[in-house]
């Protein structure tokens, strides 16, 4: 029997990453006809497509744990929770919680769009709505042939372009209503030129990216056919989002568009001639993305700025068609055909050609300026005994100061005091229920070995972790047979103290006071005894903060006051004092109280 330790990102992958793993290796050992690995493969990867976040949504958590903002997955797609309690943010893809309902409503309706776009004078191209074939046929003259057909709400699918005569708008109609919710049609006047698409974050435009449908090069050698296959094999080329780029897929369309070029997908491409596959620039569909970011016309990127404004999004992809975005498009000719909310960011942090932009980091500024906090205050018990009296008074002190306290422990979960949950709440995903309230300011979790074994803490860090006691009672229990397990299980509530944290630790508990190498940040020792010997060395170093454990060439640990969160006056008038200067208190002894009474 071999025990594997690996990391994933998410489990249900992780998990059936291994079993493949397993199965791959069986078969090198005992060959099995059945198993065909790039088979199995390619199905892992579709399971990490349907589970794994797509690429706009991993940029914004990426940019987001550089910034230490903690995350929670809220559901299997995309949306997420940024930040804890009240100070937390949500996004679904590019959606935000500061994103308006009725622009994303506009955005969705494109004849809409293109009234509120010209009544501000942004150029865009003369429309109408249509819902049958013989007025699609009708309205083309008016607006100009060619012309392009879409559907009036949807995203990307059933885009018709440069349809020149009467069967190809019925045709073009056919294939737009397929993909309309409400069965209306747009029907355009088609725009000659380049596809743009302009990034428009918190009102600012931040990207450009020149988007190229997917095609493929003739070489005078290899057939169409062929030449998607040498395009697909391109290492930048995946499933769906696996990759910086998408392999393109063959399918009618393709055909019937390649056809219309003048080829099949038996024909030889002559050399130097290119042959497009798809109507649309679509990065999910093959196509490839140029940045021009800092290529655009000032006044390209006003007018860009302008649409993002006139619909009502906080997070806009306005796609420009023109000759050349370098030039002013009032006069070149073109305009903006589409708002999209929820726009894609692939396009512009992995361009096929040109510099990455960064473009998550200005929605992270935009929900979390400078200087906001992000984080919650969180407040671990653990131990064998005591742990739900302890956090209850830790609670009710917190609830005295005027705090929204969040508590979990094996009476229920408490939100201010009010008990919302009844039961042994004092496992990870309680700790994620008080995490996602929007009311709490400050959590208290129990934290029981179950919980801790079976799916860890449920969350990254803790600012202060109190361990009481380690004790038999639940040996035997998950794999645990040893007193010293079973500290090492309660120790990882003291491994997340980060640097400016606080363990607080028995003393009177030897499996419990070693747990102090292990903490990264101040720790305090507490005891019943007022001779307990490692108080009695703490306080000979002249060390009331609690830093027995740090190495002397660790910073020195904070006070109790400061690692409570709390800055009383006389706090702060002994801090500038010299130790000699320094007055004793009534009832307090260095480092830790002896003999049942507390510190502050």
């Amino acid at each position: 029997r071999y025990h594997v330790v690996f990391s994933y990102a998410e489990e249900t992958v992780g998990l059936a990453a291994g079993r493949l793993a397993v199965r791959l290796v069986n078969h090198l050992v005992e060959p099995d006809a059945a198993f065909n690995f790039a088979n199995e493969f390619e199905q892992l990867v579709r399971l990490a497509e349907r589970a794994a976040f797509g690429p706009s949504t991993q940029a914004i958590l990426d940019e987001a744990n550089l910034r230490d903002i903690p995350w929670i997955r809220l559901n299997q797609q995309s949306l997420v929770q940024l930040g804890h309690g009240v100070h937390q943010r949500r996004i679904r893809a590019t959606i935000t919680s500061q994103s308006s309902s009725l622009g994303v409503d506009i955005a969705s309706d494109k004849k809409l769009t293109n009234q509120l776009l010209a009544g501000t004078g942004v150029p865009v191209p003369r429309s109408e709505v249509v819902r049958s074939p013989d007025e699609a046929v009708a309205a083309a003259p008016r607006v100009g042939y060619p012309v392009a057909v879409k559907p009036v709400d949807g995203n990307h699918r059933g885009v018709m372009l440069n349809l020149a005569d009467e069967g190809a708008v019925r045709a073009g109609y056919e294939v737009a209503r397929g993909e309309s919710r409400n069965g209306g049609v747009v029907v355009e006047s088609f725009l000659l030129g380049n596809d743009y698409r302009c990034l428009v974050i918190g009102g600012v435009l931040r990207a450009v990216a020149q988007r190229i449908p997917a095609h493929v090069d003739g070489d005078g050698k290899h057939t169409l056919a062929e030449l998607v296959e040498i395009t697909n094999a391109d290492p930048r080329r995946g499933i769906g989002h696996e990759k910086v780029l998408t392999r393109i897929g063959l399918d009618d369309e393709s055909t019937s568009y390649a056809r219309e070029q003048g080829f099949e997908l038996t024909d030889a491409v002559p050399e130097g001639r290119r042959v497009y596959l798809k109507r649309t620039g679509n990065m999910s569909t093959g196509g490839i993305s140029i940045d021009r970011t800092e290529e655009i016309h000032p006044e390209n990127a006003e007018i860009a700025e302008q649409a993002a404004k006139v619909v009502g999004l906080d997070i806009a992809g306005i796609d420009f068609i023109c000759p050349d975005i370098s030039l002013p498009v009032r006069e070149t000719g073109g305009g903006i055909v589409e708002v999209n909310a929820a726009p894609g960011f692939r396009m512009h942090t992995n361009p096929t050609e040109g510099e990455p932009q960064y473009v998550a980091k200005p929605v992270i500024d935009m929900l979390f300026p400078p200087g906001t906090p992000s984080r919650i205050p969180i407040l671990a018990v653990t131990g064998s005994n005591g742990k739900t009296t302890t956090a209850r008074m830790i609670a009710h002190i917190l609830k005295g100061m005027g705090r929204k306290v969040g508590v979990t422990s094996t009476d229920g979960i408490l939100v201010d005091g009010r008990l919302i949950r009844r039961g042994d709440m004092s496992g990870p995903r309680s700790a994620s229920t008080v995490l996602q309230n929007p009311n709490v300011e400050m959590a208290v979790f129990e934290v029981a070995r179950g919980g801790i074994l079976r799916a860890g803490l449920g969350y990254d860090r803790n600012d202060v972790a109190v361990v009481l006691n380690v004790t038999g009672d639940h040996l035997g229990i998950g794999g645990i047979t040893s007193m010293r397990q079973l500290a090492a299980v309660k120790q990882v509530v003291v491994e997340a103290v980060p640097r400016d944290g606080t363990a607080v630790l028995n003393a009177d508990d030897a499996l419990v006071a070693a747990m102090g190498r292990h903490c990264s940040g101040s720790v305090i020792y507490f005891s019943m005894d007022p001779t307990n010997e490692v108080i009695r060395r703490q306080a000979s170093r002249g060390d009331d903060r609690g830093g027995a454990q740090r190495g002397d060439d660790r910073p020195p640990a904070r006070t109790q006051e400061h690692a409570a969160g709390l800055d009383p006056p006389a706090a702060r008038d002994l801090r500038g004092a010299s130790s000699d200067e320094r007055p004793e208190r009534p009832g307090r002894r260095r480092g830790v109280v002896g003999g049942g009474r507390a510190s502050a």
